[in-house]
């Protein structure tokens, strides 16, 4: 058991669909002050659709093994000639870029490049420009040679930053940067060692995130699990796993920001209130509506179940009697998804293009379900937050259509980020896309 944590830790609707969840009404969140949002609890791809409000509460879960585990991994299909992703009215979706080999996490340049981890070819790659079509104008490697790369941010965050930071799976390392670099300026310099390696599916994860402090003084790096759920008493391939891990800038001075998270696959720092935020996959294997994937601000020294415990101090049948001391200290996570939805990289969304509504909300890829009966995910949400940057608990479907009505997947949203013009793009390790949406309708 990571004792040090503990130590730490104990001192310091619109639209309205008939599915298997019950609707109700969320009185006082709106989206245009002028009706309560109808919502919905679980849900799948038969009923997600833009405007498809949902809201899981605690109270909403059901008893472990409800159901029983499903193994419905999907085969991805080549994209039908009349697929393309779904958005409101008033929003378009054009392609950016395709083929490409693995595109994962995306973010924008301050200068308003766009760059992504290639992850399987170990490249990142720089976007420039949106032509009429939709487009980019241009694109080149700018790093090559990586260990999966999935992080990127620049540093110090200005917009003037002197480095783009890359997590790899077993390490963070650095590129010498100014705005406007298509190509590496610099060799690369590892900064700090991370547990690395993981499958996809069976438990272990290898994506590592990273976000730095609004102040610059801290950097933050997301670690998943090495297991489903395993126990990690004793057990030294999850150390350090299932953490937040926080750094000074140089690497130096590690320490664990935050445990118990099963896999925080996308991290983010609020822009108005300071506060780290994550986008969670949580375990497998105890029925298609356990336990909820989540988002939510992570507390410094916080504890959020993992693997004792999920969703609050409900215990994994599968650690009974484990760990009682720390069952009333898991943090309930602020927004739930549906289960097994696969939440990967958020962002927040500061942007003029959309209506005004949509400013300081969230934007998250849902990669979509293997361990679900009938597949959920596989598009963008977005999380709605009140005017103050807090959860209100409710999430939209916002890009939907990866899926087609008989099941089968052409599509997995990995990545978002907002363009400097306010629209979004969406990296899609499916049809190997990037995917942009733009809003043209009257704000």
């Amino acid at each position: 058991m990571k004792q040090v944590c503990l130590e730490t830790m104990l001192t310091g609707l619109l639209i309205l669909v008939a599915v298997n969840g019950s609707a109700r009404n969320t009185v006082g969140i709106n989206t245009n002050n002028d009706a309560p949002i109808k919502t919905i609890t679980f849900a799948d791809y038969k009923s997600e659709a833009p405007g498809v409000f949902h809201k899981i509460t605690v109270s909403d879960l059901p008893a472990p093994y409800a159901t029983k585990s499903a193994d419905n991994s999907p085969k991805v299909i080549p994209r039908p000639a009349n697929a393309w992703p779904k958005a409101l009215p008033g929003f378009q979706v054009s392609l950016y870029a395709d083929g490409l080999d693995n595109p994962r996490l995306i973010r924008t340049a301050p200068n308003g490049d766009f760059f992504l981890a290639d992850s399987s070819s170990g490249k990142i790659r720089v976007f420039r420009g949106i032509d009429s079509r939709g487009a980019a104008e241009h694109m080149e490697v700018f790093a090559a040679h990586l260990k999966q790369p999935f992080g990127i941010a620049f540093y110090p965050p200005s917009p003037n930053p002197q480095w783009l930071y890359v997590g790899n799976t077993g390490s963070v390392v650095r590129f010498p940067y100014q705005n406007g670099d298509l190509k590496a300026r610099g060799s690369q310099q590892k900064i700090a060692d991370l547990p690395g390696g993981g499958l996809l599916q069976g438990g272990g994860h290898w994506t590592r995130d990273i976000a730095f402090s609004s102040d610059g003084k801290k950097m933050y790096v997301s670690v998943g699990s090495a297991s489903n759920d395993d126990d990690t008493d004793h057990n030294p391939a999850e150390l350090h796993r299932a953490d937040i891990l926080e750094f000074n800038p140089d690497g130096s001075g590690m320490r664990v920001y935050a445990w118990g998270i099963r896999n925080p696959v996308g991290i983010a720092i609020h822009p108005r209130t300071g506060e780290l935020w994550a986008s969670v996959n949580e375990r497998d294997d105890i029925g298609d509506n356990l336990p909820p994937d989540y988002i939510t601000p992570v507390q410094p020294g916080g504890f959020y179940g993992w693997p004792w415990f999920y969703t609050g101090g409900h215990p994994d049948p599968r650690h009974p009697g484990k760990h009682p001391e720390l069952k009333d200290h898991v943090i309930v996570p602020d927004v739930l998804l549906q289960p097994h939805n696969a939440s990967l990289q958020m962002m927040f969304y500061e942007g003029g293009q959309f209506p005004r509504e949509y400013r300081g909300d969230i934007f998250a890829a849902e990669h979509g379900s293997w361990n679900k009966a009938v597949r959920t995910g596989y598009e963008l949400i977005r999380v709605l937050l009140d005017p103050q940057g807090h959860a209100t608990g409710v999430y939209e479907d916002f890009l939907t259509g990866f899926v087609t009505a008989d099941g089968q997947v052409w599509g997995r949203p990995v990545g978002v980020t907002a363009a400097r013009d306010g629209s979004l793009l969406v990296s899609d390790d499916g049809s190997r896309s990037i995917w942009r949406v733009s809003y043209a309708g009257n704000k």
